[in-house]
């Protein structure tokens, strides 16, 4: 998820609706978009204290040192990149396709595992615990949301739109319905293998 943040970054076409926020407070901080993002995590983590309360599972503060692991392998995705430039705007694309790709199957490898999630797709999963809406619908209104903040936090602390491009619009669409086909199909997966597992035992 980290390299997917950092090739959605170096597509310059906007970056990716989780770092969207971070990014924006990057250009306008001292900020690294990593320590941003762990400042950011650690707003979600409140926020689904607020909204699962008594159902909070204190487990799930597990997401804290996920948060610091997450934001510092951020950096050093962007450090690894920073020799990868885009020479016309079908590598902007495709390097964004590529980010797009690589958050999608992350949130998907955190949601099947079902122990700790990333801080954000915790929040989403708190308000489907809460509301009757499916994680990938709710996580396409979560990245909207996020894209909507840090568009106002660029108008209102930097005067022009910064880091939400067209980019941002595909990725805010795609990664949950990309997360929610990569979801099915690693589903299946571990379906085979308890087949075969339970076909060997017997």
């Amino acid at each position: 998820m980290s390299f997917g943040v950092a090739f959605s970054i170096k597509a310059d076409l906007g970056t990716s609706p989780i770092s969207s926020v971070p990014y924006v407070v990057n250009c306008f901080t001292p900020l690294s978009v990593g320590t941003a993002t762990i400042i950011m995590h650690c707003v979600f983590i409140l926020l689904q204290i607020v909204i699962l309360r008594k159902n909070y599972q204190l487990i799930q503060l597990m997401q804290l040192p996920v948060a610091l692991v997450f934001g510092y392998l951020t950096d050093f995705a962007l450090y690894a990149t920073q020799s990868l430039v885009c020479h016309s705007y079908i590598e902007q694309w495709l390097f964004c396709i590529i980010g797009i790709i690589l958050v999608a199957i992350g949130v998907s490898f955190e949601v099947i595992a079902n122990v700790v999630t990333l801080a954000g797709e915790g929040v989403v999963l708190a308000i489907c615990k809460v509301f009757p809406i499916k994680f990938g619908s709710m996580k396409v209104l979560f990245d909207v949301s996020l894209v909507c903040i840090a568009i106002v936090l660029s108008l209102t602390f930097m005067k022009n739109l910064v880091g939400v491009r067209e980019g941002t619009v595909a990725a805010a669409l795609l990664v949950g319905t990309i997360s929610r086909q990569v979801n099915k199909l690693l589903k299946k997966l571990l379906h085979l293998r308890l087949f075969h597992r339970k076909h060997k035992s017997s």
